[in-house]
């Protein structure tokens, strides 16, 4: 039986999503009636549609009434997590024609990396980027002459965009297929350590340079659990993934053996067979609910709060920050992985991984089981592992137990009893921390603020010995409308350092952190935002402020203060260069971060 919390929050979703849902529905209901447009197309149009697709399958195409499948690629050989699609393309069509059918290459979307990015004017790009991504896979699905489709892609803003492009061809039956985890390197704890370090002056940047190579080596995601790999937990628990198939290895048999899998199967399930099954019926409200477990449970990224308010609207879905904190009060920390504890992606993988974690929450009704799945009927599908047995791909049952509980432990013997995101709120707005990797001794923080404009002051300010006693370091005008929300995760080994002297530090900002944000207490995504004049822009230095992960409180503790008026900032030199005076149009149009920070529906 599904645990009464669980069920409670899906019903009050249900209710309130009752009439964009419909809306919805009814237009993926309109759109597959009217089927792929390829038959209805002219000589002409279809000879264009089919001219490249080489001989074979240009005949196939033109003669025949077979599945046609659309990939959608992040490709590039910048960042090491998508280089592996660079074969996927011949491998899904090698599949295809196997099957009887065709896969083109409908179109490539961008894909940034915040890592690289950090610190950087570019960061400013990047929430953007995922509704650009949407409308660069809807621009490839456009020309209308596929019957499913599936989307290569892995990082930060990549999946959430595909997968609402995915929504807005709902219709189609998709499949994601994922290039897998780089192999482990230098451990992610060992890399911090320098960083922090270096930050303190007391290591060279030769040093620096060859940890941060150490551990990121070689093809494959990053192994720490932050927003990309949080991004392929999520497409299990919401089965648009084949079972197993997130942490397999890039450039293995077995990863070779899933990438064809996986276009067989989205062909199988396209309205041309028995078992259609669009990507509109999988991801109803279910399929949501049991994201934000996976989500709680494992201590995923913040970033995702944003995304799956976004990734649901797009199919008429309303989610808020009190559904998220909701679940997280009756849903256990069942995962340790890096920030959250030493291991990393690989390590949880091999203690049982995903398949375990999703067998331990069905076990305690933490998560709906009769969700419709690109496997079939059922999240208990996602329970087993994939395995090559004789050249053949076959799914088994998982271990049934963590293999290591130092990484992975039973939902009924956890690591804390609650999720690992925490809702915050109070007369300073509504904000969001990821509590799984701070410690209880840091989750309530009271204490002066520092208060910043920018990013480069704060660690100016560390350089000149600024900080010298407990801390609430401000950063504000780092919102979706003010500068594009870019991640402030460089600050991190700053203010790690005042942690480890002992000192009470937070940070409070209505900019986002990475899903590696680590051991600091961070309040992040307030709203309103500083330059919706919230109340974040009426702070001075020296007013005294709480943050309290325990009770859920944001609180201004000075007298007076929501009495001035707001600050402003000179926000022009975020306005230009690296491409930022192309976005004007999204930072005007944007959302808020609560409601998804998205230029859709805004």
């Amino acid at each position: 039986m599904v645990h009464n919390v669980i069920t409670d929050v899906t019903q009050r979703i249900i209710e309130r999503s009752a009439d964009p849902r419909r809306t919805y529905l009814q237009r993926m209901e309109q759109a597959r009636s009217e089927g792929p447009a390829r038959a209805h197309l002219s000589c002409s149009g279809q000879a264009h549609a089919y001219a490249g697709a080489g001989a074979a399958d240009q005949q196939t195409m033109a003669t025949t009434s077979v599945g046609n499948l659309g990939i959608v690629t992040a490709y590039n050989d910048m960042l090491s997590a998508h280089q592996p699609f660079e074969r996927y393309p011949e491998l899904i069509r090698r599949a295809a024609r196997a099957a009887g059918g065709t896969a083109q290459v409908a179109g490539g979307v961008p894909a940034m990396c915040d890592g690289v990015t950090q610190g950087e004017a570019g960061m400013e790009l990047s929430l953007f980027s995922r509704d650009v991504i949407a409308l660069a896979a809807a621009v490839a699905l456009s020309h209308n002459t596929f019957d499913a489709a599936v989307f290569l892609g892995v990082c930060d803003k990549i999946v959430p965009g595909l997968v609402i492009a995915a929504q807005s061809f709902g219709h189609l039956p998709a499949v994601f297929l994922p290039a897998g985890p780089m192999t482990s390197g230098l451990p992610n704890d060992e890399k911090a350590k320098v960083r922090q370090k270096f930050a303190a002056g007391e290591a060279t940047r030769e040093e620096l340079m060859a940890a941060e190579m150490a551990a990121y080596h070689g093809p494959g995601t990053c192994t720490f659990y932050g927003t990309a790999n949080t991004n392929q937990m999520l497409m299990e628990f919401m089965g648009l993934h084949l079972p197993g198939s997130s942490f397999v290895n890039p450039n293995t048999p077995l990863r070779d053996a899933l990438t064809e899998e996986g276009a067989r199967r989205a062909l199988s399930i396209s309205a041309l067979g028995n078992n259609y099954t669009p990507v509109c019926q999988i991801l109803d409200e279910r399929a949501f609910v049991n994201g934000i477990v996976g989500l709680m449970a494992t201590g995923g990224s913040t970033n995702l709060l944003i995304h799956l308010i976004a990734m649901a609207r797009a199919g008429g879905i309303v989610l808020d920050w009190q559904d998220f904190s909701d679940i997280s009060g009756v849903v256990p920390l069942v995962a340790r992985v890096y920030p959250n504890g030493l291991a990393d992606v690989n390590h949880f993988h091999a203690a049982g991984g995903l398949g375990y974690t999703i067998g331990t929450l069905l076990d305690e009704g933490l998560l709906h089981p009769d969700t419709l799945t690109v496997a079939g009927q059922g999240l208990h599908h996602y329970t087993q592992e994939p395995k090559l047995i004789d050249g053949a791909l076959v799914w088994e049952d998982g271990a049934g137990h963590s293999l290591n509980e130092k990484i992975l432990r039973p939902a009924n013997d956890p690591f804390q009893p609650t999720g690992g995101l925490s809702r915050l709120s109070g007369n300073l707005g509504t904000g969001v921390m990821k509590v799984s990797a701070v410690a209880p001794e840091h989750q309530v923080v009271e204490a002066p603020v520092r208060v910043f404009h920018d990013q480069d002051e704060v660690k100016a300010a560390f350089k000149a010995g600024e900080f010298t006693g407990d801390v609430i370091v401000v950063v504000r005008f780092q919102g979706p409308k003010a500068n594009g929300m870019p991640e402030l995760h460089s600050l991190t080994p700053i203010l790690s350092i005042l942690q480890g002297r002992g000192q009470k530090v937070a940070l409070v900002t209505d900019g986002r952190m990475s899903g590696a944000s680590g051991k600091v207490p961070a309040a992040i995504h307030v709203c309103p935002e500083a330059l919706d004049g919230g109340p974040i822009a009426k702070l001075r230095d020296g007013d005294l402020l709480r943050v309290d992960a325990v009770r859920g409180q944001l609180e201004i503790l000075t007298p007076g203060v929501l009495d001035r008026p707001v600050a402003t900032a000179d926000l022009s030199a975020h306005q230009y260069g690296v491409g930022r005076d192309l976005f004007t149009t999204f930072r005007n149009a944007v959302g808020s971060a609560d409601a998804g920070a998205s230029i859709f529906g805004a």
